[in-house]
């Protein structure tokens, strides 16, 4: 006889609100364990490694006993990924450039063993790959979009706006705000050639919304685009609004497809007084407003900012550069890539 389905009775005040604290509880543990799974792993791999470094170091052996030393840990754990002999170096290689254990404790074991690759792979000094780790960490990127953040140089780029942020802000506020801004801003993803013009790029920018957010960073939220305001009876509209989540304020991001000039900033600083006083809450903080174009004279940017009373940023953008449809066809894709790191570690 088949089982007959349970009636439900109707559920007793504070159910819901138990299930919602029970649903939180169980993703939390299942995040916990899993971090707690890749932390072993990450250990485990160090620790192999070291030995590795050591006994070559020590006792002489050559390149070839990670080969044997390959064959002998798949013979004796066929089950177990990750012991062919190019994982094997690139566990030489992972200790050898982490050499501080507490480090790679408390900081690396929170990034999977694919991130390590990424970092070990294209970057070169210490510093360059801490910075990353830890920005990985902090914004939860996917090891694809560290590898891109890495590819745009992201570290050169980060809090290099031209700003008055220090003289208009507090220093907490203006430190905070300063690296939330790039120059310039990469918008390869648009598919846009340079002489796109601002409305094509504000409506590519809404059509690729996820990674128009990715590439300003974190903390930011989309409020809207051509935001309407009325002042005196007059309308105008917002190139796009957004709220900054760590800073407590709203972002007005104006767009111009050409050269930056100095006027721009009396249009921008009038938007931040509408956003001021018809839209800020006593409890945020001022509005900061951010000038994009196409190119800019940094000593002409630095003087129009000079005199500005209120927080303003000028940086540039870049739109994609077309490649040869020859060279274009013969790039791997990332599925492709991930398909033969996938490979060589079965």
């Amino acid at each position: 006889m088949a089982d007959q389905p349970i009636a439900l009775t109707p559920r007793p005040e504070g159910y819901s609100t138990w299930l919602a604290d029970l649903k939180t509880r169980i993703h939390q543990a299942q995040q916990r364990a899993t971090l707690a799974v890749n932390r072993e792993l990450l250990l485990l791999y160090w620790q192999i490694g070291r030995d590795i470094l050591e006994r070559q170091a020590q006792q002489g052996w050559g390149a070839k006993v990670i080969e044997q030393l390959a064959q002998d840990l798949r013979q004796h754990f066929p089950e177990m990924k990750g012991f062919s002999a190019r994982n094997l170096k690139y566990m030489r290689a992972f200790a050898e450039a982490w050499p501080d254990a507490k480090f790679v404790q408390e900081v690396l074991a929170q990034l999977p063993w694919y991130h390590q690759l990424a970092l070990l792979d294209k970057l070169k000094s210490k510093e360059m790959r801490t910075w990353y780790a830890q920005k990985t960490i902090e914004n939860h990127w996917s090891r694809n979009v560290l590898v891109m953040q890495i590819e745009s140089r992201l570290h050169q780029r980060q809090g290099s706006a031209v700003t008055n942020f220090e003289q208009r802000l507090p220093k907490v506020q203006s430190d905070l705000a300063r690296e939330s801004l790039k120059d310039p801003y990469r918008f390869d993803f648009l598919n846009l050639g340079q002489e796109a013009q601002e409305r094509d790029i504000e409506a590519a920018l809404m059509r690729h919304v996820t990674d128009f957010l990715l590439e300003l960073g974190a903390g930011f939220a989309l409020v809207g685009r051509q935001v309407p305001l009325e002042v005196g009876g007059d309308d105008f509209y917002l190139d796009l609004l957004f709220y900054h989540l760590k800073l407590r304020c709203y972002v007005v991001i104006e767009l111009k497809a050409g050269d930056f000039k100095p006027e721009h900033l009396g249009q921008l600083g009038f938007y931040l007084t509408a956003v001021d006083r018809q839209i800020k809450s006593e409890h945020d903080h001022p509005t900061l407003g951010l000038l994009l174009c196409k190119s800019k004279n940094k000593i002409v940017a630095e003087y129009a900012l000079s005199d500005k009373s209120q927080p303003m940023g000028i940086a540039e953008y870049k739109l994609q550069q077309a490649l040869p449809e020859q060279l274009e066809t013969n790039l791997p894709s990332i599925e492709q890539i991930e398909r033969e790191l996938q490979g060589n570690d079965e």
